[in-house]
């Protein structure tokens, strides 16, 4: 079935029939009332034919709720534009080949999750020698020198460490997002490295799930990438970056 790209709708039992599925928390009580707050809040968002299908008690006064309902509006897929990291992927032996032929030398990567963001999942996934999902990580790259520093380090450490390491690149992950204090984070390590004149010598990248390519370079990041990354992603840019073979946007 042909899909009109310039109009599209989600879509549940049949293509282009608007279904959505929504899940919220009330601070009410678990009752009817909650239902109706439920539905009233799916008229405000503009949904139709909302109706409740599970709703649980998660607490005194606390109410969770799912509905099923169908959405009027459409995207035009068409006209979407999205600044995306451009380079070529490698994978890990073509990126250490890479790395012989066009710098020479064997490059520094720290990675670390900073401030008092304690994930590391996403770091680890990037840098460790096991990697995930078959991807084996940086540290398993004969010539990466990758150093994970792990979680809640301190901006001021990092920036010091990297120093001391005469790191080229600086892996960072954010996976809190509350109250935008990963935007603070990583605002405030761009603003010490600036301090400390090493910016434009390092290259900065960081990965998150909530971390798009947009929101990266307004940071003053030089890429970001979010989830469904790859160790040989981030790699492959880092070192054609390093080389000067990709084109930033």
């Amino acid at each position: 079935m042909a899909v009109e790209l310039s109009r599209v709708r989600p879509y549940g039992d049949t293509l282009d029939d608007g279904a959505v599925q929504l899940s919220f928390t009330l601070p009410v009580p678990t009752g009817e009332e909650a239902r109706q707050a439920a539905l009233m809040m799916a008229a405000q968002m503009g949904l139709k034919n909302a109706r409740v299908v599970w709703m649980d008690r998660i607490g005194e006064n606390f109410t969770y709720i799912i509905l099923y309902a169908q959405s009027p509006h459409w995207v035009d897929y068409t006209a979407i534009q999205v600044v995306k990291p451009d380079y070529q992927l490698m994978q890990s032996s073509e990126i250490n080949t890479f790395i012989k032929k066009n710098l020479g030398r064997k490059i520094t990567v720290l990675g670390a999750c900073i401030e008092s963001d304690a994930h590391t999942v996403g770091i680890d996934a990037i840098m460790n020698m096991k990697g995930y999902d078959m991807h084996k990580g940086l540290e398993s790259y004969p010539e990466i020198n990758a150093i994970n520093l792990g979680a809640q380090v301190p901006a001021e450490e990092l920036v010091a460490r990297a120093v001391q390491e005469q790191a080229d690149a600086l892996l960072i992950s954010q996976v809190v997002t509350q109250r935008d204090i990963h935007v603070k984070n990583l605002t405030r390590l761009i603003e010490l490295l600036e301090a400390e004149e090493l910016r434009d010598e390092l290259v900065v990248i960081v990965g998150g799930p909530h971390i798009t390519p947009e929101l990266a370079k307004e940071l003053g990041y030089d890429a970001g990438f979010s989830t469904g990354t790859y160790p040989e992603d981030v790699a492959s840019f880092l070192v054609q970056l390093m080389a000067g073979s990709v084109k930033q946007q």
